[in-house]
């Protein structure tokens, strides 16, 4: 559970760092991209992180602007990639300017469970990284280069003139 706003600003602007490096290697083909046609494309996955910080924020009664669209993904991987930065920008703003960390031991209705707001703030990071690996893996089956998050990858290492670990 997340105890201090600034301990949650610094944490969730290094992760939102990593999620941008992910969102903006994206292309409008790539979004396409599922494992199977039953499960989310990368696009949709992409989508959901860049909506869910809104979403699940504003059942702790913090305000500021919801991205634009509904649960559909939109075509273009610069408006997902556009949307998460202004998204997770303002999530941090508001939190912020609204609250204090007294406010992190209130509970919140989340999804019928009263969640202290530390946890929530501590899940909505969780459920990032959560969904930045899915989308990694699309990503790699879409041909895409997967960015360094927390240390190089494969083609990172090739790049560096190292033989990659298996």
């Amino acid at each position: 559970m997340i105890k201090m706003i600034e301990d949650f600003a610094i944490e969730y602007s290094r992760e939102a760092q990593g999620t941008q490096r992910v969102f903006d290697v994206l292309t409008d083909a790539s979004l396409a991209q599922k494992i199977t046609p039953e499960l989310r494309s990368l696009g949709q996955i992409a989508w959901h992180i860049a909506t869910t910080i809104h979403e699940m924020l504003s059942r702790t009664g913090l305000t500021f602007d919801a991205p634009e669209g509904e649960e559909i993904a939109p075509a273009s991987a610069k408006t997902i990639a556009d949307t998460y930065r202004t998204s997770s920008a303002a999530a941090i703003a508001a939190i912020r300017s609204q609250w204090t960390d007294e406010k992190l031991t209130e509970t919140s209705d989340m999804y019928g469970d009263q969640w202290p707001n530390g946890l929530t703030l501590r899940v909505l990071i969780s459920h990032e990284i959560h969904h930045r690996g899915e989308m990694i893996v699309l990503m790699r089956q879409a041909g895409l280069l997967v960015p360094d998050i927390y240390g190089p990858t494969r083609e990172s290492w090739i790049g560096m003139g190292m033989e990659p670990l298996v």
